[in-house]
This record gives structure tokens, sequence and C-alpha cells, in this order.
């Protein structure tokens, strides 16, 4: 793994050895896909200070996230299917960023259940939820979630509907793979991948393995998913949770000013300012551009979060210099899970710290809290 210098690497490793549906599953955005190359370019666009023969000696990229110390401003976002990535992939991605001092995020839509994660992680993780029409689901799952012990619940926002994504369709993209003849060649030329997924403990969704009948049957199942994203999800139903769930609450998938005011008066921990990885509203700003405005807004009232399009330190950087308290990111590390599992998700981590490190010395920083909007030459 050390020869993955960056993310791109991992990632084109990954589009090896992953089957095509599931690597572009992940890899993918809605329709043109032209937020998911905002999100990135805006980015770039963004020119950092140099400053030069400033003491960067006993540099440190700790901080805090919710309160809770991590070694990094970084946490792993939440990713549907990761066990599809790699056998397992959930335990092994909650495994790496733990032991890298930094948050795991499990989706709804994971291989891995609740339980599976909690039963192999040393330590609490994040778990991310979906709202459902079926309410008495969700109420079981936010159980499931309080009792695994995990340490804040990530709603997500954005999804009332699902942002067609043309690569799956065409792609044919189910959980299991259905048995076609170009599913057939693909895997049989990725026998490791195969292999991975044959021993590892689910192949498919746990987290509502048991819930209806018929589950077998992936036209039902996936009939279901699509059936079961709620278009009348509204504020209210943030109070809800919040009244069901006892812990931290992050709301994630906030992309406006407006809406970020009405979140920060929830009593919600935290807040992402997410487009969902270019995933849903095709030409909606670049989560970047959108950053500044909100962090403006509310962050003195609540912590907020950024997503969409990190793939290095020098972006994690970015974002805190225009108001971020702290990143997600998922495809950086989806890239590394496909690319080789555990040891691929700690390589990832691993890779965006050192950036960020470097970027704190070229910048003359010596800690996180010191990056601010001074220390951008250039934004777009």
């Amino acid at each position: 793994m050390k020869t993955m210098t960056c993310i791109e690497d991992l990632r084109q490793t990954a589009r090896r050895k992953v089957p095509r549906a599931f690597f572009d599953y992940a890899d993918g955005g809605s329709y043109a896909e032209q937020t998911l190359r905002a999100n990135r370019t805006d980015l770039e666009r963004i020119k950092l200070r140099q400053r030069i023969l400033v003491d960067v000696g006993g540099r440190s990229t700790k901080t805090t996230i919710l309160g809770e110390p991590v070694a990094l401003p970084l946490a792993l976002a939440p990713i549907g299917l990761c066990g599809m990535q790699y056998g397992n992939g959930e335990i092994f991605a909650c495994r790496a960023a733990q032991a890298a001092g930094i948050p795991f995020t499990l989706s709804t839509m994971s291989i891995c259940s609740i339980e599976d994660v909690a039963e192999a992680a040393d330590k609490p993780f994040w778990f991310q939820l979906y709202v459902m029409k079926d309410r008495g689901f969700i109420r079981a799952l936010i159980e499931r979630a309080a009792a695994a012990k995990c340490s804040a619940l990530v709603l997500t926002v954005d999804l009332q509907i699902l942002g067609q994504r043309h690569r799956d369709i065409k792609n044919g993209m189910t959980v299991p793979p259905e048995l076609r003849l170009g599913n057939l060649i693909d895997i049989a030329t990725k026998p490791a991948w195969a292999l991975g997924i044959l021993r590892g403990k689910r192949k498919i969704f746990g987290n509502i393995a048991g819930h209806i009948k018929g589950m077998e049957n992936v036209n039902s199942l996936t009939q279901w998913i699509s059936g079961q994203f709620d278009p009348g999800l509204n504020w209210r139903d943030v109070e809800w949770i919040k009244s069901l769930w006892p812990g931290k609450l992050i709301l994630k998938g906030i992309l406006d000013v407006e809406d970020a005011r009405t979140a920060a008066k929830t009593g919600a921990t935290a807040l992402v300012v997410s487009n969902h990885g270019g995933r849903q509203l095709d030409g909606a700003p670049s989560s970047i551009t959108a950053l500044p405005k909100i962090a403006d807004a509310v962050g003195s009232d609540i912590e907020v979060l950024f997503d969409g399009g990190v793939r290095s330190g020098q972006d994690v950087f970015r974002a805190l210099a225009l108001g971020a308290r702290a990143c997600l990111c998922g495809r950086a590390y989806i890239y590394g899970l496909g690319a080789g599992g555990e040891a691929g998700v700690a390589r990832a981590i691993e890779i965006i710290k050192n950036e960020l490190d470097v970027t704190m010395a070229l910048t003359g920083v010596k800690s996180v809290g010191e990056i601010d909007r001074q220390k951008i030459a250039i934004t777009p």
C-alpha cells in the first residue's frame, strides 16, 4: 500500500479490482454529473497562501468533532454497499477509522448490519439514518443504533426521492448482482473480489434483513427501497427523530443558508454542508461554494461539517479555512476499501493526514485551530 501515494492511485486500483457496477455506484453521480464535477473543480480553484520562515515545529492535526478528540479533522462518511466493494467492507472501514482515531459512519444501506459492526468494533461509531415511509421500521432502526451504543445519529435530509444515476441503470446494478452474462464475465475477471464477498457475513442489506417478507427476491427488495424513501419528509420529522434519539444528532445535506438557519434551531449538534456527493440534485452548487455562507450564518450556533469532493489534505485545509469544523470523506476511503480492504482504508486516511500536515507547514500553521480565511490566497 505504500506505493499508493495519492487517492487517485487507490481509485485506479479499485477500478481494476471491483466489478464495474459497484465501482460506478460509488464513483458516479446523478444525471449529467455536473455537480459531481463541480465539487472537485471548485475545490481545486481555491489557492492556498504559502508562507515562509515561520516556526512550524511541533505541528498537530488533532482537534475535536462533536466535542470528542480526533487525530485529524476528518470522519468517514456514510456510503451504501461498502460490503460490495470488499467483503465485510463496513467492518474493515470502521476498524481502520478507529485505529486512525477518527469517526466512522455506518449507512442505513450497508451490507453488514449495525449489530455486525458493533460486535467487531472497539469503540462506538456513528449511524446514518434515511427516513422511510415505514416509521415503525425507522423507530426500530433508531433503537438498534442506541442499543449498539452509536455515538451519533447522522440524519440524511436530502434524499426524499432518489436522483437518477445513469451509470447504475446502464450497469443493471442490483444487490446481490443478478446472474447476467455481462456481470458473470466481469466478476470472473475479479476472483479475489468474488472470494472476499463469498466469505463475507452478508450478501444483502443487513439493516433491512428480516424486515420484509420476500427479502431473498432481488427485485422486490429494490422496489421496496425505491418506494420507501419518503417525499413527505419535513422538519416535523426531525423533531420526532430527536425525541427518539438520546444522543448527538447531525443533519446531513444542508446546502442553503435558510435551511441552515432552520437546522440550527432544531437543537441538532451539527450540520453537514453537502450535496450528497453530486448524487441528488444535479445542477446544485458545489458544497465548497455553499460552505462559507452557511458557516458565517450559523457557525456560532451549531457545529458545521463539510462533505463533497474531499480527496486530499489540501481539500481538508480549504474547507477548514472557509469555516468547517471538520470534513467527511466518502469516495476517498471507498477507493481505498476497494483497492485493499482495511489496509486500503488506513492508507487513504494516512495520505490525507500527511497531506494536511505538510500543507499546514507550508502555510505557516502549527494547529488546526489556526486555519482560517487568512490562509487562502484565491477563492473562486
